[in-house]
């Protein structure tokens, strides 16, 4: 095909030019603008739709479904406790470091719950100090209280709370999103889907290595570098020195220590010096002994504190802490800057799917698999032969009854039908809607319900044939006598459709999004095109018997 007509655009402007010199050749005069309308839309549609399947390398404009294209379907659902958690925990940290910057003695500063922190053991004179630092750090979204002597409590609100949860979901989609793109899956799926608002729908056509793509997916890949305060074999020792407790600026964090199945447990500073968000770029590389790790660039702000930070403890170990878990913790020897390596006991596939998802970004909350569905391409080309089996005999069956009980008008139903099925396919291959193994259910029933039309149009001719109108006045009265009963019955159908469509799950979606379009198409189709040809062929002259 020449270069200028594999335009789409261009393609279909030369063809319904040629279609507008046809009509004014041989199309009567009172039918002509409906002939070029009809006829440029149903031109347009195969534009559209044309190729509809990959052929010989180049891809088809229908998008198939991952239950015909083999993959992966998975439900996640958003913990959101822990973004809740995380929120009030930074907030945490805020408080107690405005407290020692302002010089403000207290007992704890805690979480008490996901939404809630408290201040206890407030020294009796600066309570009102401490009320105003809150009420100033935490303008938004909290309510601070005083809930007894030299105790205050700040509570989030239920409209922070609901944004958070929401915001939450959409960073993990968009997270998600990178990672799968990372991944090079063409054409995936990722949503928000059921009516809590917590749960993700990931779906991965043509994905092979499933266990890969469940790790990338769901590895929450929370990274920072913390100072070390000391380590010990158990956490028993660890903590001997500080009475048994954890101080409210530590944390303990378990790793991995020199000796492959002992761990070792850390006391870390509960700040971090860098985390996920300031990297810049990650990668995959190899150390002086040619084993894999990960090779990370900090942003400029990032930069500037990490190496300010270094400078000042030098001599101090560095903890890696990648999920919950210290990977390494090396001494800081000098002075660092924006390039830095994480080494560790990585396998290169390991190394590889760690680079991956801390390029991509951390996940803002742990994702639990609600859902999965695995299906393999044989079984997806399967369920393609079967359908299509389906609908050409389907369709061959229609075609044969209509023709055999309804003469050559059966020949119009079957026009009809075919510029049906055009427009339906022309609309799932603009829209980008993925065509399923449900969809193809719908496209079957359009057949059904589009043949259904055509018998009630039929139908309704016979009997004003038969109470002895001319073939024209039947045809007319025919029509304009049914339309009602078509709108009314698509109508209540397009309405169940849209239920469907609301309360479904993916598969039920797709077989919803091929009845309404189908539906829709169905009354241009076996209303408008079937009158317009009956008119065409019948002519404006006397007609003395219709093969009906």
């Amino acid at each position: 095909m020449p270069p200028a007509l594999q335009n789409p655009v261009t393609l279909w402007l030369l063809l319904t030019a040629a279609l507008v010199g046809l009509v004014y050749a041989f199309m009567r005069e009172d039918l002509r603008w409906r002939a070029i309308l009809y006829g440029s839309v149903l031109l347009a549609c195969g534009v559209a739709v044309w190729p509809p399947f990959e052929r010989n390398g180049v891809p088809g404009k229908i998008h198939l479904g991952l239950d015909l294209r083999g993959g992966i379907h998975l439900v996640l659902q958003v913990v959101l406790e822990d973004a809740l958690n995380a929120t009030t925990d930074d907030a945490v940290n805020t408080t107690r470091d405005q407290a020692a910057r302002k010089g403000i003695q207290v007992a704890s500063v805690s979480r008490t719950s996901p939404t809630a922190f408290s201040v206890d053991g407030i020294e009796p004179a600066r309570v009102k100090d401490m009320r105003d630092v809150l009420r100033d750090f935490f303008r938004t979204g909290w309510e601070v209280r005083e809930a007894g002597e030299g105790r205050l409590t700040a509570q989030m609100t239920e409209l922070y709370e609901r944004q958070l949860k929401e915001q939450t979901v959409q960073e993990a989609i968009r997270t998600l999103e990178r990672r799968v793109n990372a991944l090079g899956v063409a054409e995936p799926v990722i949503a928000a889907t059921g009516n809590r608002g917590d749960q993700i729908l990931v779906q991965l056509p043509g994905v092979t290595d499933i266990d890969q793509a469940k790790r990338i997916i769901s590895r929450t890949a929370q990274l920072s570098l913390k100072l070390v305060e000391t380590s010990a074999a158990s956490r028993e020792t660890l903590l001997s020195g500080t009475g048994g407790r954890v101080p409210d600026n530590m944390e303990v964090v378990p790793g991995s220590g020199s000796t492959p199945g002992e761990p070792v447990y850390y006391l870390l500073r509960r700040e971090g010096l860098i985390t996920g968000r300031d990297l810049k770029s990650a990668r995959v590389g190899v150390d002086e002994s040619n084993r894999p790790q990960i090779n990370f660039s900090l942003n400029a702000t990032a930069t500037d504190k990490f190496s300010r930070e270094t400078a000042r403890n030098i001599n101090r170990q560095l903890a890696i802490v990648l999920d919950d878990n210290v990977i390494s913790a090396p001494v800081i020897q000098s002075r660092l800057g924006a390039d830095n390596r994480i080494t560790g006991r990585f396998s290169t596939q390991e190394a590889d799917e760690l680079a991956k998802v801390l390029k991509a970004g951390a996940l803002p909350a742990t994702l639990k698999y609600q859902q999965q569905l695995t299906v393999g391409p044989s079984l997806g080309r399967d369920s393609i032969h079967s359908g299509v089996v389906a609908s050409v005999a389907g369709l061959s069956f229609v075609v044969i009854f209509m023709v055999v009980y309804y003469k050559l008008s059966g020949v119009n139903a079957v026009v009809a039908l075919t510029a049906n099925l055009l427009i339906l396919m022309a609309v799932l291959a603009y829209s980008g809607a993925n065509l399923t193994l449900p969809g193809i259910a719908g496209v079957i029933l359009t057949m059904g319900v589009g043949v259904d039309t055509n018998v009630l149009v039929f139908e309704r001719i016979r009997e004003e044939l038969h109470h002895g109108k001319t073939v024209h006045a039947a045809i007319t009265n025919g029509f304009d006598r049914v339309l009602t009963t078509i709108i009314d019955t698509h109508a209540t159908a397009i309405i169940a459709a849209l239920f469907l469509f609301t309360f479904g799950t993916g598969p039920i979606k797709g077989f919803a999004v091929t009845l309404v379009i189908g539906l829709v198409a169905n009354v241009f189709a076996s209303f408008f095109v079937s009158k317009f040809l009956f008119e065409w062929v019948l002519g404006k002259g006397h007609v003395e018997q219709l093969s009906i």
